[in-house]
C-alpha cells in the first residue's frame, strides 16, 4: 500500500459490505411500506394512501389523519350496529349485516 491508497481487497470488501447493507435496507423499506399499506386498508382507507408516508412533512399529516379522524371502518361499524345514521362517505348496503356482536 503506497501513498495511502486502499488496496483492491479493501475496496472489494467495502463494496460487498455496502451492497449487502443496501439490499437489507431495501428489504426493510419494502416490508415497512407493506405493513403501512395493510394498516391503511384495514382502517378502511385506500392502501395507496400509505405511499404518502414516504414524502417528508406530508407523512406527519397522514399520521395525524389516521390518528384523529374517524376511520371509514368505524363509520360502517356504527351503521351496522345502528348507533348512527350513514355518514356522507358510507354507502348504504342493500344486504343486512350477517353478524352483529352481542351488545
Amino acid at each position: 500500500m503506497q501513498n495511502g491508497q486502499p488496496s483492491a481487497q479493501t475496496i472489494a470488501a467495502m463494496t460487498a459490505y455496502f451492497g449487502v447493507f443496501a439490499i437489507v435496507g431495501l428489504f426493510f423499506f419494502v416490508f415497512t411500506m407493506y405493513l403501512y399499506w395493510r394498516v391503511a386498508a384495514k382502517a378502511g382507507y385506500a392502501g395507496a394512501l400509505s405511499l404518502l408516508l414516504i414524502v417528508p412533512f406530508v407523512n406527519i399529516i397522514v399520521i395525524c389523519l389516521f390518528a384523529f379522524n374517524e376511520w371509514p371502518i368505524e363509520r360502517a361499524l356504527k351503521v351496522a350496529r345502528g348507533e348512527a345514521g350513514p355518514g356522507p362517505y358510507v354507502p348504504a348496503s342493500p344486504l343486512p349485516p350477517t353478524y352483529l356482536p352481542p351488545t
